[in-house]
């Protein structure tokens, strides 16, 4: 009797992880279908028209005093870059005159 103990408890225990797994594969698959169903519904259901935002661009008030600041500032920016250039012009014509001893009448 005890050689039929040990596999008679192995198809117990067997069936039983049998019928547990496919229980619980079969209560999920219907929940997936109840949700898949309701998500379907809802989407047929929507209303044809949906309200879009309004673009960002119509949503942004002009501000007269910061465009003209930035305005300002662009001008500054540029004038002190012009003045580094004939600086850097300067430096280099120096440079130029220094190193090759040019006298000062032939100088452009």
């Amino acid at each position: 009797m005890s050689f039929l103990l040990g596999p008679v408890s192995g198809a117990l225990v067997a069936g039983g992880l049998y019928y547990g797994y496919s229980n619980m594969m079969q209560m999920r698959t219907e929940q997936h279908r109840r949700d898949l169903h309701t998500l379907s519904v809802r989407l047929v259901q929507t209303p044809a028209l949906i309200m879009a935002p309004s673009p960002a661009a119509s949503r942004i008030t002009p501000r007269p005093f910061s465009e003209l600041l930035q305005a300002r500032w662009n001008e500054q920016v540029a004038s002190l870059l012009v003045e580094v250039r004939r600086w850097e012009t300067r430096a280099q014509e120096w440079g130029r005159d220094q190193l090759y001893r040019r006298p000062t009448s032939e100088r452009t």
